[in-house]
């Protein structure tokens, strides 16, 4: 059972409700056929002009260097529960169209869908994804040697989640807490800002 299901106003898929960011995560291994299938998912994401600017750097416990490497792109209060986690993914965005070098203002957006979609993915496979923005991108830059107008924007810890009961209790407290979200009406808007549509206004779900 999940138990941090999502309680919905409105039916929604379940790989949606299901889904949630843990903080601890089993020593145990990812397939590598299983990753393969959470990027295949990534790859097939929207984007703007169909320029797919996304751009993963994966690293796993069973390569000890390489994981050490991508684990020092971390903040220091992400490498401390992340260290846990048998995969680590760094997202870098491509800043500019591939075919005129203009500016992609969609690209982060568009690195958004596809991680979306890989979160959604792994949800279905029983996995869990927990997504950070707290990283070092001059670090990475330099460790990676990412190069001119690519940026690495985020990074994801994916694994089997752990049992709560297991875990230190600042970590517990914090997976045992409550999912919460804003309701509809204050962030779907009709006419001005800040205006409820009336979608959402007195409806029954």
């Amino acid at each position: 059972m999940n138990i941090k299901k999502a309680v919905t106003d409105y039916p929604i898929q379940h790989a949606l409700a299901d889904r949630w960011s843990p903080y601890g995560f089993e020593d145990r291994p990812v397939a590598e056929a299983e990753l393969c299938s959470l990027f295949e998912a990534a790859r097939w994401a929207a984007s703007s002009y169909n320029e797919q600017p996304w751009n993963y750097i994966v690293a796993t416990k069973e390569n000890s260097k390489e994981f050490d490497q991508l684990l020092s792109c971390l903040v220091e209060a992400n490498q401390a529960w992340a260290k846990a986690a048998p995969v680590l993914v760094l997202g870098v965005v491509s800043l500019r169209f591939a075919k005129n070098q203009k500016d992609n203002r969609a690209a982060v957006h568009d690195l958004g869908l596809a991680s979306g979609n890989l979160v959604v993915e792994a949800t279905t496979r029983g996995l869990s994804v927990h997504q950070m923005i707290g990283i070092l991108p001059d670090k990475a830059r330099e460790v990676y040697q990412i190069p001119e107008h690519f940026e690495a924007w985020t990074a994801m810890a994916i694994g089997y989640k752990a049992d709560p009961a297991n875990m230190p209790e600042a970590l517990k407290a914090r997976d045992l807490a409550p999912r919460q979200r804003k309701p509809l009406n204050e962030f779907v808007f009709t006419g001005l800002w800040k205006r409820p549509s009336p979608l959402v206004i007195n409806r029954e779900p």
